[in-house]
Parts: structure tokens; sequence; C-alpha cells
């Protein structure tokens, strides 16, 4: 018998942030996320997603004993954006057991629908600026850090629930012998000779960090209006990510590029903290501060994350767009590289932007991991 329960003592959210120990026990490609951070990030004062969402949370158990996990969320943001009646499940964890996904599927979509939903899309968690996606190819290699892991009897259960694909995000791996072809090259060496494309890193001073965020979150949502599920980040979000970006960011992992002095494109590049977390077991404590900041401040991860690259939309159809887009990701790919960064990865992008993927594919990058997110009407019981 399969219990479902909302999350609500202290006990009940040991066992919610503890249970993917126990799903993914002998998985030698999870890494155990740091538990610290992912009670802040279910704290509502901690996380400003929920000052314009609201979410619920479940456990599932037998016997006892945990099971499974699930969220469900109404992103009011999402809704001004798209007017669809759409509300989003997260977080879904459980053991190898069809009924165990659909307890809590059922669960998550009743509250959806009593709360005037009419469709249901995900995993998303919290949202398309967090994890989203299931992920269904790519199991045998460790996720980086803000990218989401999964085993293969996931997607199996919930197809089995109703669900369909929606949209798939695609992850690309690129290593330092993976050449910027002459192609990209000569596109490049064109836009810089008529002198209309500069190119300048991030100024992380305290005069100017402030306002180089804001012009990035202004390029950003910009770039990305047109993306499907997009919703806007606002400036809570952009200035959480900011606090992140001043302590682990060099300013040559933020390439700015200008378009006839005005500035067009941007790319960033995270050190892949899941790296230097694998071994902690989600815990700090007594030792893992000071692993902590060595690795990421003295040692520096030897892997690399891009998780956001952007062109004005005015400009992406052009030559000059695909000369910007190239301008900024081979910025920051040489800074790391050629610091000891051993490899990286581009992520994500979606499956259905071909001119994205034709860029990424211009500088030798390679697919590698595939993300789903699945969608459901919600029709009355």
């Amino acid at each position: 018998m399969v219990q479902i329960v909302p999350v609500t003592t202290k006990a009940q959210w040991r066992d919610f942030h503890q249970l993917p120990h126990r799903i993914y026990q002998g998985d030698p490609n999870w890494i155990p996320p740091l538990l610290l951070e992912r009670k802040l990030h279910f704290t509502p004062k901690h996380n400003p997603f929920f000052e314009h969402a609201r979410a619920a949370f479940w456990l599932a158990y037998e016997n006892g004993e945990p099971v499974g996990r699930i969220t469900a969320q109404i992103d009011d943001l999402h809704l001004a954006t798209h007017k669809d009646s759409t509300g989003h499940f997260g977080f879904i964890e459980a053991i190898d057991d069809p009924a165990v996904f659909a307890a809590l599927l059922s669960t998550a979509e009743k509250w959806l629908r009593d709360a005037g939903m009419k469709r249901v899309v995900g995993p998303v968690s919290f949202s398309m600026w967090d994890l989203a996606g299931l992920l269904v190819e790519g199991f045998d290699t460790p996720p980086y850090v803000m990218m989401g892991h999964a085993l293969p009897y996931f997607a199996q259960h919930i197809s089995a629930a109703g669900y369909v694909t929606a949209e798939d995000l695609i992850a690309y791996r690129y290593t330092p012998d993976m050449e910027f072809p002459p192609l990209a090259l000569r596109i490049l060496e064109r836009a810089q000779k008529r002198g209309e494309l500069t190119l300048r890193n991030i100024r992380m001073d305290k005069a100017h960090f402030a306002s180089e965020v804001d012009l990035m979150l202004d390029i950003l949502n910009d770039a990305w209006s047109d993306n499907w599920g997009f919703v806007p980040m606002t400036k809570a979000e952009i200035a959480d990510l900011a606090g992140i970006l001043k302590l682990l960011l060099r300013p040559g992992d933020v390439a700015i590029a200008e378009y006839r002095g005005e500035a067009a494109a941007f790319s960033v590049i995270f050190p892949n903290l899941n790296e230097a977390i694998r071994d902690l077991g989600g815990r700090l404590a007594p030792f893992g501060w000071a692993k902590l900041l060595w690795r990421m401040k003295v040692k520096r991860p030897k892997t690399a994350r891009m998780p956001l690259m952007g062109v004005r939309k005015s400009l992406q159809t052009s030559p000059i767009g695909a000369a910007l887009a190239l301008s900024v990701i081979r910025s920051v790919r040489e800074f790391n590289f050629s610091r000891g960064v051993e490899s990286s990865e581009l992520s994500w992008i979606l499956d259905r932007n071909e001119a994205v993927k034709h860029v990424i594919a211009m500088v030798g990058a390679e697919p590698y991991k595939r993300y789903r997110i699945y969608e459901k009407p919600l029709l009355a019981p």
C-alpha cells in the first residue's frame, strides 16, 4: 500500500532530502547535492522563485519507509507570460515501482487541477532556470552543476502514467581537442575586420558589477523571450545568481560582445561544482567546507559548464548574430582551456532551436545527453 503524505514536519523534510541517497545507492554517476544548499533552496525566504510562485511537496511511504517524492508548483509569472493554465511537477524521485510513480503524479495532478490548472508539464524543478527535464540519454556520466541525473526506469513509469514528450533539451560535450572550425574563424574575422564587433570581459569591481549583471539580464530576457517555456528571470533571481557569480567566477569566465558599441551578446561559464563535491556525501561538516573551498579556489575544477549564452533577438538570424555567439563562446573557451579545464558542457539547448544548435555544431561540440520534459492534459475527474 502506497501512502502519499504532504511534507510538513522536520522528520518528513529529512526524508525528502535524504531519499535520493536511497534511490541512487550504487550508481557511480549520481552526485549527492549539498544538503544545506537544498534545504535553503526549498525555503521561500531564501529562494526568490517563491516571490512569484507557490508549491506543494509530498512523500510516498510503504511500510513506514520513504519510497518516493514529488513537488507541484504554480508559477504566476509563467501564467502571466503564456496564459496557458499550466502547472508543473518536479523533483520526482522514486523506487522502481510504477504504482509509486502513478500515486505521486496523480497527487500532484489533483493539486494542480483543484487550483484551476488544465495542463501539467514536468519535471521542472522548480523552474526552467533551475533543473529542467528528465535525463533520458547519457546515464553513463555524472551531471554537471545545475543539471539533473535519473535512472532509466523513471521515463518508463512517467510515460505509463499518461505523459507524452513536450520538449527535449540537449547537453553538449566540449573538449580542448575539438578545434574551432575554419568557417567559424572566417565569420569572426570578417566581423572584426569591419570594426563592428568588439569583445570584453565582465567588470567585477564594486563600481560596475551590479550594472554588468543588469546588462546581462536585459540581454538574456530579450534573447530567450521566444523560447519554448520561457519565463523572464526577475531582478531578485538574477541578484541571487549574481551572488554565486561573484564568489566563483573570474572576469575571463564571462564574455560580453558589443555590436557597433552596444552590448549585444554574452556567455558565462561556471566551474563545475559537482566535481568538487562529488565525494562529500552532501555534507560540509566537519571538513567539507575546507575541502570545497580549496577545490574551488585553489585547485580549481578540471571541468566547467556554460549555462548561459544569449544574443539579442534582433540580431539572431543575421550573420553578425552568428559572429556574436561564436565570439563569446570562443572567448570563455580559450580562457578556461588555457587554464587547465579538460572538459566542458554547453547546456542546455532546446532540441527545436535549430539556429543555436547550428552555432554549437560550428564550434565543434558534440551532443551527449538528452533531457525530456513531459506534458499531460488535466482532465476533469
